[in-house]
């Protein structure tokens, strides 16, 4: 799930832009539009149950065609006003932006929730678990930049970071503080989520490396 195949980079992008004058409320109406799309993801995600086809199912659901990821998500639920250009194109509209911030949106929102409690869970595997959730997703932000800017060598680089930092989220999951109560029903809640931000990122590193390889052999 890349942007890759739209054959645009980001400077394009903003060209596109033309002579557009917004003022800070019509950048807010905006901004609120494109974070309905990630709740719409995230309601068609927990729609999907555990099909094992739901990363492509919800995909589908969103109106992302293979052919075009960078359109915008339109559909049933958009909140996007009316009146905005269609045409306006920033990276809260990026498909893989969109799912990853649906996907740690429901991991973090629960557990900050259930860490506030001493009784649910040891503090100290609180704010381990908490930094890994919110490092987890600014790195994957910064990589998603780097996609969208064509840059794909350095996606992939930044990708393999929220990886391992993804790993780590992983094994501090199966810690003996986790495996009851509370913080064992969110352990059993996040672990399909994670390996399907993990299955996302790989999908993206694989399309930048034939991205790569298809520039070099154009070289």
């Amino acid at each position: 799930m890349s942007n890759s195949d739209s054959g645009e980079t980001g400077d394009e992008h903003w060209e596109e832009r033309g002579e557009l004058a917004w003022n800070e409320f019509d950048w807010e109406r905006y901004l609120r539009g494109q974070e309905g799309a990630v709740i719409r993801y995230l309601r068609l995600y927990e729609e999907a149950g555990e099909r094992p086809d739901r990363i492509d199912h919800v995909a589908e659901r969103m109106d992302w065609g293979a052919e075009d990821w960078t359109s915008e998500e339109g559909g049933e639920g958009s909140e996007e006003p009316a009146d905005v250009d269609d045409e306006i194109y920033t990276l809260h509209k990026n498909p893989i932006y969109i799912a990853t911030r649906a996907l740690y949106l429901s991991l973090t929102r629960p557990w900050e929730n259930l860490a506030a409690e001493p009784r649910h869970v040891p503090q100290a595997n609180a704010v381990r678990l908490l930094v890994r959730l919110h490092r987890g997703e600014a790195e994957a932000i910064e990589a998603i930049h780097a996609l969208d800017f064509g840059d794909y060598a350095l996606a992939v680089t930044l990708f393999k970071r929220s990886l391992a930092t993804l790993n780590g989220l992983l094994a501090e999951m199966q810690t003996p503080a986790l495996a009851a109560g509370c913080a064992a029903a969110w352990r059993e809640m996040a672990l399909p989520r994670v390996f399907d931000l993990r299955e996302i990122w790989l999908r993206v590193i694989a399309e930048c490396r034939d991205e790569l390889e298809q520039m070099g052999d154009e070289g």
